[in-house]
């Protein structure tokens, strides 16, 4: 019997509620986390990400590392030329078509991603530590399903990240 996605079970509710408020509390302590980590390293978060994209990707365009790091094009735009300037990332008459620009890592922002990301890494092992083989294997699993599905619905636009609700419109007079 197949259950209606308009009219959630109360089950289904319950468990969604449930992962709304584990996942904010997740992310609020990794974005503290990271702004702690990653900031020392004379990187802000948002560099940070879009310097992993490339390093992950390869060469790319504005626009596409824009789209993966869902960001506007001239947010991504001041990020990248923050990272140029501080030599992680170089920009190139794209092979492809002479009239864009290509961006990737530079050797110095491909050790300076590496070093950042074995830091988060051991920070890794010890919360994995007390954990059963079976059960880390299962964590990761479902933290990567989830990020997968999320990733999906956002960019099909079930999610667009803009409030389309009236309750999010600012009240009258302030």
């Amino acid at each position: 019997m197949s259950k209606s996605r308009t009219a959630p079970t109360p089950d289904l509710q319950r468990d969604a509620e449930a992962l709304q408020a584990a996942v904010a509390d997740l992310v609020r302590v990794y974005q503290f986390r990271d702004r702690d980590k990653i900031c020392c390293h004379d990187v802000s978060v948002t560099q940070c990400n879009a310097l992993e994209t490339l390093v992950e990707h390869g060469r790319m365009r504005l626009g596409e590392l824009s789209q993966r790091l869902f960001l506007d094009k001239s947010t991504t735009s001041r990020v990248v030329h923050t990272l140029i300037r501080k030599g992680y990332v170089k920009q190139q008459p794209d092979p492809d078509d002479g009239r864009a620009t290509a961006l990737t890592a530079t050797a110095a922002g491909r050790a300076l991603c590496a070093r950042i990301t074995g830091e988060l890494v051991e920070q890794q092992k010890a919360l994995l530590a007390d954990l059963e083989p079976r059960v880390r294997t299962g964590v990761v699993d479902v933290v990567r399903r989830l990020a997968r599905a999320a990733d999906s619905r956002f960019r099909a636009g079930a999610s667009t990240g803009h409030c389309s609700t009236e309750s999010c419109a600012p009240a009258a007079g302030g």
